[in-house]
């Protein structure tokens, strides 16, 4: 069998590795977004989005909802893929949430488009027409998916086995574990998809692997570790207690509606809750954290003890009775230019887009707004260039200066730092180890990584470049 690492190869995003047996048989594991592919160039199939027939995949396998792992479904489905998607369920209710709203965007872009063009013929868009994918390829893709449970071994094909194992990190989220009898000759791979860490609000700890003969290993923060020494719980509670009470302003944190909101919300709700604050004001300015709660909230089973305790005492987990839903435009703006104290949690986390735009363009500028980053910013992103900018930086073409606090926390980072990245890999024996591939992280992360590996006596281990292949 032949493995070919399309995505997130030397990068952090785009997570795309095409798995090709003997028999002809393809399987496409994660199918995502590449969200920083300025100056890159892939070959692609003739007519195609992809470097490959997309017709030609057998199954797509998830590893969890994120667009950096799903987003490019649609274009798939939209190429001829007419195959099954296999993910846990929270992972399908979640993408649902995140294709729909990017077929949303994508509408909203081709209308400017179309309009631009009628009035300049020459006009070119600064997207590529050919990614835009609509509703109708959303609902096929949904139609095609196939929920599994975790920790559940299901039959592919009568020489391909299957299990998904809980890895923490989001709601659903899993790594792919494949057995494969190819020539009467059994190997087995294992995809870790996106690690989660040790005691993160609301999940369960990533669950032990089995043994693989090759593993496909994520490096976010390969050499990187995370910053809090305290409990993130108080952790937030100094940010919140310095930036609203003891200076009267506002905290903004922009953060991801899935995953990174409902960890943050309901780590203030338990503050509140614990009468460590005062009843300051909470906005959570996103329609599609609304709908994330929601399958946050029908799939409880997946929580930690804590979390679970925390629901069955209070009933509520992201709801407070200081707690303000956003769901028209027009409020959200108004809450804007409201003066402080108050906490706004707003979409989306590298600030690439949503309405997080309009909370930073207004308050960037006011020194009694902290805006706290809470997550991975990707080089390239406007997040990555608003942690480093020297003062002042440009928006809409203008440079603006920076009088609020800009401030910086991994604490609700869902990925797993180096150490966590080691305790998966230790699960895994060295002698039983044929291979490690890295993939999903910046170079130096992967390099940093990969020296730790190869100095704890791991052999063989790679970092792919886009579009090689190796013979498994």
């Amino acid at each position: 069998m032949r493995i070919t690492f399309w995505g997130a190869a030397r990068k952090v995003t785009g997570s795309m590795f095409l798995l090709e047996l003997e028999s002809d048989f393809r399987i496409l594991i994660d199918c995502g977004m590449d969200m920083d592919s300025e100056g890159e160039e892939m070959p692609v199939y003739p007519g195609s989005v992809f470097p490959f027939e997309a017709s030609m995949i057998n199954v797509v396998i998830l590893t969890h909802a994120h667009l950096d792992h799903t987003g490019k479904v649609p274009n798939l489905i939209r190429e001829g893929f007419e195959g099954p998607i296999f993910c846990t369920a929270p992972t399908t209710d979640l993408a649902e949430i995140l294709l729909y709203d990017a077929a949303s965007i994508n509408k909203s872009k081709l209308n400017k488009y179309h309009k631009r063009k009628g009035q300049s013929p020459g006009y070119k868009p600064n997207f590529n027409l050919e990614e835009i994918f609509q509703e109708k390829h959303v609902k096929q893709a949904l139609s095609q998916i196939k929920s599994l449970a975790v920790n559940k071994t299901y039959k592919l094909t009568k020489s391909i086995n299957l299990r998904m194992i809980s890895t923490g990190h989001l709601l659903g989220a899993s790594n792919v574990y494949l057995e494969i009898e190819e020539n009467n000759e059994k190997k087995s791979i294992l995809f870790s998809g996106d690690i989660g860490r040790q005691n993160y609000p609301l999940l369960k700890d990533p669950e032990t692997p089995p043994q693989a003969d090759y593993v496909i290993c994520e490096t976010t923060y390969g050499g990187k570790y995370h910053q809090s020494l305290i409990d993130t719980e108080e952790e937030l509670l100094s940010f919140i207690q310095k930036s609203c009470i003891e200076n009267p302003g506002k905290l903004i944190i922009p953060a991801f509606s899935i995953g990174r909101t409902q960890a943050i919300l309901y780590t203030i709700n338990k503050l509140f809750r614990e009468k460590k604050l005062p009843d300051i004001p909470v906005f959570a300015d996103s329609p599609m954290a609304m709908k994330s709660n929601r399958v946050y909230e029908a799939f409880s089973n997946h929580f930690n003890e804590e979390s679970t305790t925390f629901k069955k005492k209070y009933g509520e987990l992201f709801y407070g009775n200081n707690f303000d839903y956003i769901e028209q435009l027009g409020e959200s703006k108004k809450i804007s230019s409201k003066p402080g104290p108050c906490i706004i949690v707003s979409s989306s986390g590298m600030l690439e887009g949503g309405r997080i735009q309009h909370h930073i363009r207004t308050n960037l500028q006011n020194p009694d707004t902290t805006i706290l980053m809470v997550g991975f910013t990707p080089e390239g992103t406007f997040g990555h260039k608003l942690r480093n900018a020297p003062g002042v930086i440009e928006m809409g073409k203008k440079n603006v200066p920076i009088n609020a606090k800009i401030l910086n926390t991994d604490a609700f980072s869902g990925h797993g730092d180096h150490d966590d990245l080691l305790r998966f890999i230790h699960t895994q024996k060295k002698e039983n180890t044929k291979g490690i591939f890295l993939v999903h992280g910046e170079e130096t992360s992967m390099d940093n990584f990969k020296d730790a590996l190869i100095e704890e006596g791991y052999q063989n281990v790679v970092t792919p470049s886009k579009g090689e292949s190796f013979t498994l």
